[in-house]
């Protein structure tokens, strides 16, 4: 290896501290899964997107799958985020509440397609490791403690709080791929909708949902 490179290498890896490293991986990862998709992933092509040796997404993830794995864990904390984003902007009854925890849902799928697809469809990330598991399961409990706002009954000791539950997440995450595939665009007109306008139809159907 010639010193120049030798200097390269060192300058990259001194860009990032242990934890920033980690996360500058997570980003390139999902760069490369936007740009690239599912099937022509690899830690190599990361590592070149992060500007780092090809060592260093093994090192902290093991293997591709190990980084898809950590990428959907994030994705998932993410979403939630995205939900408690709008929650914050609407009103305080539990409909409003269930029904802006659905529109977050889906500006997360819409602003993160492939992440969307790799956390609910794809078979790359494992989903026995812990971290991927309790994210997921903080996604599904804001689900479940959502509607028992709404119904004032503990989703797992009411058969109806239950299907309620499928039907709120069936909803929104129906909608959510429908629009992000592009299959919704021919009956809901989407691309021509204005913000408030794609929202008041949005929350319209989620909330006929809520109140059947």
């Amino acid at each position: 290896m010639t010193a120049s490179k030798t200097a390269s290498r060192r300058a990259s890896k001194d860009r990032y501290h242990h934890g920033d490293l980690k996360m500058a991986l997570l980003r390139a990862a999902e760069a490369e899964l936007a740009e690239n998709g599912i099937e022509s992933f690899s830690l190599r092509a990361v590592a070149k997107r992060a500007g780092v040796s090809h060592g260093a997404p093994a090192h902290h993830f093991k293997d591709a799958k190990g980084l898809l794995t950590a990428l959907a864990a994030s994705g998932f904390r993410r979403l939630v985020e995205a939900q408690e984003i709008r929650q914050a902007e609407a009103g305080g009854d539990a409909h409003a509440q269930q029904i802006a925890a659905g529109l977050g849902y889906i500006d997360f799928a819409l602003e993160n397609p492939a992440l969307f697809r790799l956390m609910f469809t794809s078979e790359k990330p494992d989903r026995t490791v812990p971290d991927l598991g309790d994210a997921s399961i903080a996604a599904y409990e804001k689900l479940q403690s959502g509607v028992r706002s709404v119904v004032g009954e503990n989703p797992p000791d009411d058969p109806g709080a239950m299907k309620l539950i499928m039907a709120s997440w069936a909803t929104a995450h129906g909608l959510a791929d429908l629009i992000v595939s592009g299959r919704a665009e021919r009956p809901l007109n989407f691309s021509n909708l204005s913000k408030k306008e794609r929202d008041a139809l949005l929350s319209e159907m989620m909330g006929r949902q809520l109140l059947s």
